[in-house]
């Protein structure tokens, strides 16, 4: 008869992988082999009950002193200290002595590129630490004394897009598309809010407009910002990268072309594909709803892609400019379904945050212009 100690170590570490992390405690310290098991950084059997730990948001007590466990491999810590809820964090997990390298990636897998601009010339443990009660404070608070201007991006119709700021006092999304309509001469057509990807303390919202096809109106970049080309829903969820289309696409706004040449040509915007690969996005790490991130992501969360009878958007298309912003998780925090994001919980979004999360986009905007206007000298 076989006994479980004699089981090949992989298949033991696919076992204790499926325990809670109180029974996996106390399981690895009843031998030396599941000790050793248990230990083993390339075995890893943590990770699974810790991400169950971290998705749930229901966590563990053992989760918040499992650093003083050394039988524990430090690498557990990095994915925590990108998933887990700043208040956790913060004010009740005992912290791990984790290398100035391994901060530095902790802040970069959880934090928006242009979030590093508070690094300054401390180490990255104490940048951490202070981003992360910043971003703590500001979901729970109304306070915005640490951001007096929040940036956010539009894409415009013409392929130009703009980076520009508001007092973060009086930072409303709603009021800020409302004008933006409202120049566009679509002041009529419904505001629709998708969120593009979610992270551990904010989540990207793109606020545009669809509306019935209009060769002065439509515009091309909203779209491909929320579906990138080659990419369909329930596609490429496997792997870690898709071939990019190595052809030329023509891009109407919507997708799949009509079989009749009902799009005009003086909207039909040709471009070659630079890129070998789409990757999934790793710095900053998605949520769980995202994580298959520019991937399709099956489950619900994902809802950049809407589709009636096969027919995207109904049939309507993106007009007028697409507004991006970056909206602070807190628990105060609507369902972005429905979406009224509480007044002030948003940080600056900028051009380095759009690239992070949007890299095909640098070759199709055509001019960035800092501020408003249309960049002209």
């Amino acid at each position: 008869m076989v006994s479980f100690e004699s089981l090949p170590v992989e298949l033991i570490a696919e076992i204790l992988g499926e325990l809670d992390l109180e029974s996996l405690v106390k399981l690895s310290y009843l031998s030396k082999r599941l000790y050793l098991v248990a230990s083993d950084s390339s075995l890893n059997p943590w990770r699974r009950p810790i991400l169950r730990n971290l998705r749930s948001h229901a966590y563990e007590s053992f989760l918040k002193h499992l650093s003083v466990r050394i039988i524990v491999p430090r690498q557990n810590w990095i994915e925590i200290l990108t998933l887990a809820r700043p208040s956790f964090i913060l004010y009740e997990a005992t912290l791990p002595n984790l290398k100035s390298s391994e901060w530095e990636e902790c802040f970069r897998r959880r934090f928006l590129p242009g979030w590093q601009k508070w690094k300054r010339d401390t180490s990255w443990k104490e940048s951490f630490l202070k981003m992360l009660h910043r971003v703590w404070h500001r979901s729970m608070t109304s306070c915005t004394a640490d951001e007096a201007w929040t940036k956010y991006i539009v894409l415009n119709r013409n392929g130009s897009a703009n980076e520009l700021e508001v007092s973060s006092r009086n930072f409303n999304p709603f009021t800020l598309f409302n004008e933006l309509k409202q120049q566009n001469n679509l002041a009529d057509l419904e505001t629709q809010i998708r969120p593009i990807v979610e992270f551990a303390d904010v989540r990207i919202l793109a606020f545009g407009a669809l509306g019935k096809l209009n060769t002065l109106a439509v515009n091309p970049n909203a779209r491909i910002l929320l579906h990138p080309p080659g990419i369909e829903t329930g596609a490429a969820t496997k792997g870690h990268s898709v071939p990019f289309m190595s052809n030329f696409v023509e891009d109407h706004g919507v997708y799949p072309l009509p079989e009749d040449d009902t799009v005009p040509s003086s909207i039909s915007n040709e471009y070659h594909v630079s890129y070998a690969a789409y990757t999934k996005l790793s710095c900053p790490l998605p949520s769980s709803i995202h994580a298959n991130y520019p991937f399709y992501t099956p489950g619900g969360g994902d809802r950049r892609w809407r589709s009636w009878g096969g027919v995207e958007e109904e049939g309507l298309h993106w007009v007028g400019g697409l507004m991006i912003i970056a909206h602070i998780i807190g628990s105060s925090s609507s369902d972005v379904d429905g979406i009224i994001p509480a007044r002030h919980q948003y940080s600056s979004f900028t051009w380095g945050d759009l690239w992070a999360i949007a890299p095909w986009l640098e070759e199709r905007i055509t001019k960035r212009i800092d501020g408003p206007g249309l960049g002209n000298d």
